[in-house]
Parts: C-alpha cells; sequence; structure tokens
C-alpha cells in the first residue's frame, strides 16, 4: 500500500469520525435566553468542524459540517421542512472555512487566531443574511406563526426591536457573536493539545 493510500484512507477516518463527533455535539443544543428567543440554539459542533478543516483544508471543513447535517437528519426529523438545517450548514461553512483556509495555508497559532476571528465575522453576517431572507420567513411559515408573534419574542428581551430587521440586527446578530466567540475559544483552549497532531 501507498503512502498516498495510506494518507487518503487516515483522512477519510478522521472525516468520519469527526463527523460522528460534530453530530453528536449538536444533541447538546440551548438556548441563550437573555441574548435570542429560544428557538435560537448554541451547540458546540463546530469545534469538530474545526479540527477537521484545520488538520485537512477548508474542502475536508465542508465535508464534515455536510455530514453532520445528514446525520443529524437521519436521526432527528426536520421542523422547518429541511430549511433549518440547510441554514446550519451554510451559517456554519461560513465560519469553518475561512478559519481553515487562513489557518491550512500557514499552520501557526497566529493564524489560527486570525482564521477564527474572521471566520467568526462571516458566521455572523452570513447569520444576519440567511435569517432575514430564510430562517425567520420560514419559521413564520411552517410554525404558523405571524411574523410579528416573532419579532414580538426578540421585543420582550431588547425593547427597540420593532421589525425584522432590527430583531436580526439585535437578537440574531448577538447570538452569532456569542456562538463565535463560544466556539473560537474553545478552539484555542484545544489548540496547543490537538497541533502536534495537526501539523504531521
Amino acid at each position: 500500500m501507498t503512502t498516498r493510500k495510506v494518507l487518503t484512507t487516515k483522512t477519510m477516518a478522521s472525516i468520519a469520525i469527526l463527523s460522528v463527533i460534530a453530530f453528536i455535539l449538536m444533541y447538546f443544543d440551548f438556548p441563550i435566553a437573555f441574548i435570542a428567543p429560544p428557538f435560537y440554539k448554541i451547540d458546540f459542533s463546530e469545534v469538530a468542524v474545526l479540527v477537521g478543516g484545520f488538520a485537512f483544508g477548508p474542502i475536508v471543513a465542508m465535508i464534515i459540517e455536510a455530514l453532520k447535517i445528514v446525520l443529524y437528519m437521519l436521526f432527528k426529523p426536520t421542523t422547518t421542512a429541511f430549511v433549518g438545517e440547510f441554514a446550519n450548514f451554510i451559517i456554519g461553512c461560513a465560519f469553518v472555512v475561512p478559519a481553515s483556509a487562513i489557518y491550512f495555508k500557514n499552520k501557526n497559532k497566529k493564524n489560527a487566531i486570525i482564521g477564527l476571528v474572521i471566520g467568526g465575522i462571516s458566521m455572523t453576517v452570513v447569520g444576519l443574511i440567511m435569517n432575514y431572507f430564510v430562517l425567520i420567513p420560514a419559521y413564520s411559515f411552517f410554525f404558523h406563526m405571524d411574523l410579528n408573534t416573532i419579532i414580538d419574542m426578540g421585543k420582550q428581551l431588547v425593547p427597540f426591536i420593532n421589525d425584522k430587521f432590527t430583531f436580526v440586527l439585535f437578537a440574531t446578530t448577538p447570538f452569532n457573536l456569542v456562538k463565535a466567540i463560544v466556539v473560537a475559544v474553545i478552539t484555542i483552549i484545544l489548540y496547543k493539545h490537538i497541533s502536534p497532531i495537526l501539523k504531521k
């Protein structure tokens, strides 16, 4: 067996393992009640995706992100006609792909931090766009909720929320920022433990 074949097999095995870990982490989600309405839930699955992306590059990060979503849909029926899962994939990729690309180009701690910051900003911007144009209308449609009802849920937390734009600006955006920061901090904490493996 050639070295190339061994590396390919190792990469595929790593992708499979990290996809399962990301899928399991996705189950342990919870709301941040003081920031956003309860249907927004945070999980740490992107940490596992970032490990794969840092080790093998941004394309592998996308593959792990996709497999995580596929596994999740297989074991948990969708409640948003797959719109939420699609948005989760797009927003997740907006974070892990830039972060992985920057780190993978030159593997050092500085690039890891820069990548995570840029990835976090990217995720926040894409999350704002996806929520405004896709997620909030989808929640309104599939849960038979008037849009004003959703906006009122945000208004209870932030009094100056009064329409869809201010909802995504003052509820969705802070939520995604918090998620990006938490995931980035966990990844940085783990960095010194996983960097010897990632640099091989």
